[in-house]
């Protein structure tokens, strides 16, 4: 047995690392079996370590296991491993309280519809697409990025500006075309002229960790999409066999599993990987059973192709589909089938582009996703301007990251500062027959008028609320704030509305009460009951 000095404190939802050498055989390190306990006032989890290639020291291999505490204490481990200089090491840690901007991992909140962080801090995904970001070329014939900095600094630059919190990203490489520069690095070892999928690049792997943990320290989720149809045989990594493939899932969690940040994306157009039309199950399976933490995980399909994602094991929908947020209500229906939370992981993208995908204004792109929001439901944004070049992909912040070109991005901070002032996630309470109010927590109501531009709004609420809000009744008193959430203004209307009970499903105004507004496009008005005091809210 042998007791291990490792670091004394690690912050709740930090990562805990232990480092482990041992002398290199003619077995393949890759298939060494490493194991660690760890217990803590009554938790126990266990985590598989990994290799992660020679040491300095000739003829000898490190070995790594991290870990993610989960809650405050003392912690205890134990190793296992069928090789005598891995196994029986023991050690402690202190889990100390998490950082102020440390919220934990995000899951699905207990309604199961929408998300939240560890610590019951409310999240809401509001995403980009930046697929090869991590591995671009820093050639500026191929991104577009400041004199001075990485292609990869750039992107980070740009993630921070704009506010969003969560961003899609390709684990494995992009094959652009045959122009564009070979990568530095890939995720296997050579064998001649092919692959050894039996070993993996811990280079690789490590280029992956060092921007998951930009992302992490930045606040942003790390959408990791695992496998993906863009390899068209340049590589062959989009035809890689089954064992290869629940290799590579058990070593990326393995490794990329004690980060706070990280969700498992199965694929991207899953759907287009014609060769692994089998394989996805046991894929799935391989990073779900080695995964102890649970992260988010999904899968993506090529457009308005829906996956199976009623199965248990996936914690949410992943959707390219834009006909459901092209209109009021459409998500609600998909939300309403699945009864998990969803994400529209593609509803085109603003740009410039020829291809009927990547040509939305900044207005329609911004459109769409406040359309998903008001359903309950969420879209991810991205934007592909090709520089004057309609076939210049491979500069595009959808493509490789770098600077942003577009116009909705900027409108990102503002869109979260409203979601963050609500009391809970948005939902239509008459779903069907009112597809334009949703509600936000009690007394809370937002109506999108999106496209539609009018002078005045009639103050109208839907008195049915499937039973998640208490009833309106007469008296009430509301006050609305006009919302434009294009020129990110918020406009408070000076009269207060008093509820009087048009029907059996409506309330209306005691006056007729109407909302003045301005003739514009994209406004959202905001509308707050009073307290019981009578006292209204500023």
């Amino acid at each position: 047995m042998t007791i291990l000095n490792a670091a004394a404190q690690v912050e709740r939802w930090g990562m805990f690392e232990v480092s482990l050498s041992a002398p290199l055989t003619d077995e393949n390190p890759f298939d060494t079996e490493l194991k660690a306990t760890f217990n803590c006032n009554g938790t126990s989890m266990t985590v598989s370590g990994f290799y992660d290639g020679a040491s300095a020291k000739k003829g000898e291999g490190i070995w790594r296991i991290r870990f993610m505490p989960t809650v405050e204490g003392t912690w205890t481990y134990v190793t296992s491993s069928t090789v005598a200089s891995l196994n029986d090491k023991k050690g402690e840690f202190t889990c100390t309280k998490p950082s102020s901007n440390n919220h934990g991992p995000v899951m699905v909140d207990k309604s199961r519809m929408n998300f939240c962080y560890a610590d019951g801090t409310r999240y809401y995904p509001i995403g980009t697409t930046s697929y090869d970001w991590m591995h671009a070329s820093n050639d500026p014939k191929f991104g577009c990025f400041d004199k001075g900095l990485t292609i990869q600094e750039q992107t980070m630059k740009s993630l921070k500006e704009s506010g969003f919190n969560k961003v899609r990203s390709l684990f494995l490489v992009h094959n652009f075309d045959a122009s564009y520069p070979e990568p530095d690095i890939y995720p296997f070892e050579r064998k001649g002229d092919s692959w050894d999928w039996e070993r993996l690049n811990p280079r690789y792997f490590d280029h992956v960790e060092a921007c998951t943990r930009m992302l992490m320290n930045a606040g942003i989720e790390q959408d990791l999409i695992i496998f993906h149809p863009y390899d068209d045989g340049r590589w062959g990594f989009d035809l890689m066999p089954r064992e290869a493939g629940e290799r590579m899932c058990k070593y990326i969690v393995a490794r990329l599993g004690a980060f706070r940040n990280v969700w498992w994306s199965m694929a991207n157009e899953y759907d287009f990987l014609k060769a692994q039309f089998n394989n996805w199950d046991a894929w799935t399976d391989a990073v779900v059973n080695a995964d102890s933490y649970h992260h988010l995980i999904s899968i993506h399909s090529g457009t308005a192709r829906y996956y199976k994602y009623w199965d248990e094991r996936y914690t949410h929908c992943s959707i390219q589909d834009q006909a459901p947020v092209e209109i009021a209500g459409g998500g609600a229906i998909v939300r309403n089938i699945y009864k998990k939370p969803v994400i529209f992981d593609e509803v085109c993208y603003e740009g410039d582009m020829t291809d009927r995908w990547g040509n939305l204004s900044g207005q329609e792109e911004l459109y769409r996703m406040w359309t998903a929001l008001m359903c309950g439901t969420y879209a991810s944004h991205a934007e592909c301007f090709q520089f004057g070049n309609p076939h210049d992909f491979s500069r595009d912040f959808l493509a490789v990251g770098g600077k942003w070109q577009g116009e909705s991005w900027k409108r990102i901070k503002f869109m979260r500062s409203i979601l963050d002032e609500m009391p809970s996630p948005l939902y239509l309470p008459d779903s069907s027959w009112d597809i334009h109010t949703s509600a936000c927590g009690k007394g809370w109501y937002m109506v999108y008028l999106g496209h539609e531009i009018i002078d005045e709004w009639t103050f109208e609420l839907p008195m049915r609320n499937v039973g998640m809000i208490p009833r309106l009744k007469e008296g009430q008193k509301f006050t609305v704030e006009i919302i434009d959430t294009w020129n990110m203004t918020i406009t408070k209307c000076p009269q207060t509305f008093v509820t009087k009970i048009k029907d059996r499903y409506r309330v209306t105004d005691i006056n007729g009460g109407k909302v003045s507004l301005p003739k514009l496009p994209y406004l959202l008005l905001r509308i707050k009951m009073c307290s019981e005091n009578n006292r209204c809210r500023s």
